[in-house]
């Protein structure tokens, strides 16, 4: 298969899932809504912030050691790729070890100083779902390591199918609870039963799609553990910052606007940053081969998948801030049948940083292709922790328009750093992308159209 039939291919799979994704973060919510009622479904959100550390989390280590996989298999290297699975295997193994640990640790912490009598759910029920949520997200944590296998093969396209398939029996299973009116521990349950069953079918359709012979031979290798622990401190950071982020801010705007106010928050920014989930396909479709690329030397081929994801990204930013400032505020009224009224105000500001997003948002693929994680996981880190703060303040001062604001700052602090840091890694100049796209990429797509003309 030619690469623009495999980009194609990891497309439309993309597309797919981040249909799913789009569906499980806007199609629940009105569901939630009915049935659990606003301030309830607004605590649900506020107890889910230590699961979403989690399930963040497992892109960590899994992830340096998935793209040391790939880029020695890619790079020829077939007997250091399967030492590689085998050190994997016992990094992850420990982590989840580690991880249950701490789960039953910060649930000791938050029983002891009563954090659950705070809220408007029943103490033991949150317990127990919280608990249950964790095992799922743990339950996860292979999986990660055994989308490499499809990656090396070069059919990504058939992992992130899998992957969508798993998203929707768990966007039915959640519906199935919420309409059969189950509550957050069955909720919490339908999550971990789905993960349980999925995760050993997807390992074995992995190693069969790659059928690396070499495993029987493997050895762990200390290095290798080493290596793949150094790289998924700063994998492990960047989810921890994306979930500082988004739960951070969840966070303060319950502490200075309320439950009502979490609703709010948080229904608008899923539905603004659904557009933000076309750059994820984009990332999703360009990350399997450029990182094959980058492995086996390519880099000519490397900076043009760079150049051009990166324009499309662009693109796409355009067209949806456009439609969301027109129509936007209508379609979330009829989303949410009108029960929740966001300021306009705050709802621009939200529609202003998908702008901003998109200008830093597609340059992270290559902090992963090149297992190079650190400096986007600092600046991410750092733009998360002022943002968080800044949410706090202006929502003491603003309200609701100024979490809008202090949402923003993360956006806009990475938009100044990310792309030309991720530029230079591949030899590519910032500054000339666009030239670049213009006098090199579209004229060969020019070509390649009226040659099958």
């Amino acid at each position: 298969m030619s690469l623009k039939r495999k980009l194609l291919a990891n497309g439309l799979a993309s597309f797919l899932q981040k249909s799913v994704i789009v569906l499980d973060k806007l199609f629940l919510i009105p569901f939630f809504i009915q049935f659990w009622g606003v301030e309830y479904y607004g605590e649900w959100l506020t107890l889910t912030i230590i699961p979403s550390f989690l399930k963040f989390s497992q892109l960590g280590f899994g992830n340096a050691a998935a793209n040391m996989f790939v880029l020695r298999y890619a790079g020829g290297d077939k007997q250091g790729a399967a030492n590689m699975v085998k050190s994997a295997l016992v990094i992850i193994s420990t982590f989840i070890f580690v991880g249950m640990l701490f789960s039953v640790l910060i649930i000791g912490i938050l029983n002891y100083f009563a954090i659950f009598d705070k809220t408007l759910l029943d103490p033991e029920e949150a317990m127990l779902a919280l608990s249950i949520l964790m095992l799922a997200r743990l339950a996860n944590f292979y999986q990660q390591l055994f989308e490499a296998y499809f990656r090396a093969a070069r059919k990504a396209a058939k992992s992130i199918n899998l992957l969508t398939v798993y998203a929707f029996i768990n966007v039915m299973a959640g519906l199935a609870v919420l309409v059969s009116g189950g509550g957050i521990v069955q909720f919490a349950l339908a999550n971990l039963i789905v993960s349980l069953l999925f995760t050993p079918i997807y390992a074995l359709l992995g190693m069969k799609t790659l059928k690396l012979g070499r495993l029987k031979k493997a050895t762990v290798s200390k290095q290798d553990i080493t290596q793949a622990f150094q790289k998924g401190l700063g994998f492990l950071a960047s989810p921890m910052w994306q979930a500082i982020y988004f739960q951070g801010t969840t966070l303060a705007v319950r502490l200075t606007i309320g439950a009502e106010g979490v609703t709010i928050f948080n229904t608008v920014r899923a539905l603004t940053r659904s557009v933000n989930q076309v750059f994820t396909i984009i990332n999703g479709s360009v990350f399997p081969e450029l990182q094959f690329e980058i492995g086996a030397g390519n880099m000519d081929k490397a900076r043009q998948l760079f150049r051009v994801s990166t324009m499309l990204t662009l693109f796409v930013a355009i067209i949806g801030m456009l439609f969301l400032a027109i129509f936007g505020l209508w379609f979330y009224g009829v989303w949410t049948k009108n029960v929740l009224n966001p300021p306009a105000f705050m709802w621009y500001v939200f529609v202003l940083s998908i702008g901003f997003n998109a200008l830093w948002w597609n340059s992270t693929i290559v902090f992963r292709a090149t297992n190079q994680p650190y400096q986007m996981a600092i600046s991410g880190l750092l733009a998360a922790i002022c943002s968080v703060i800044a949410t706090y303040v202006f929502s003491n001062f603003w309200g609701l328009p100024g979490a809008a604001l202090g949402a923003l700052i993360l956006d806009l602090l990475l938009a100044l750093y990310v792309l030309p840091v991720s530029s230079k890694l591949l030899g590519q100049n910032a500054a000339k992308i666009l030239f670049e796209f213009m006098t090199l990429d579209l004229i060969k797509l020019k070509e390649v159209v009226k040659a099958k003309i």
